[in-house]
């Protein structure tokens, strides 16, 4: 899991872009899409989320639909601006990184 500090609101932004979601809810999409990797404790998951709605990347609101009160978070316009520099900044990492560990050739 160290392979992904730093990277945390990445991801988290990534999995709000497949649509609105609890923080459970995220936890099981980052657990499924990566086949078992990354599998993220709440205690986690909930500090990312509150920093990304204190800078506005994200916003939240209570759906009440269900019979138990979640707290859903949406990505805003400045989330999807902020997922595409991280993207990129993560393009730019990744491959440097693949260029190190391939050796030179």
């Amino acid at each position: 899991m160290d392979a992904v500090r730093g990277h945390l609101d990445l991801l988290l932004l990534s999995s709000l872009e497949a649509g609105p979601a609890h923080g459970y809810a995220l936890i099981e999409r980052l657990r499924e899409t990566s086949d078992g990797e990354l599998d993220f404790p709440e205690g986690t998951i909930y500090p990312a989320l509150h920093r990304l709605e204190r800078s506005g990347a994200v916003r939240s609101g209570w759906d009440e639909s269900s019979a138990r009160r979640r707290r859903v978070y949406t990505l805003t316009s400045r989330g999807h601006a902020e997922l595409a520099r991280q993207r990129e900044a993560w393009r730019q990492f990744s491959r440097a990184v693949e260029l190190v560990v391939r050796g030179a050739t």
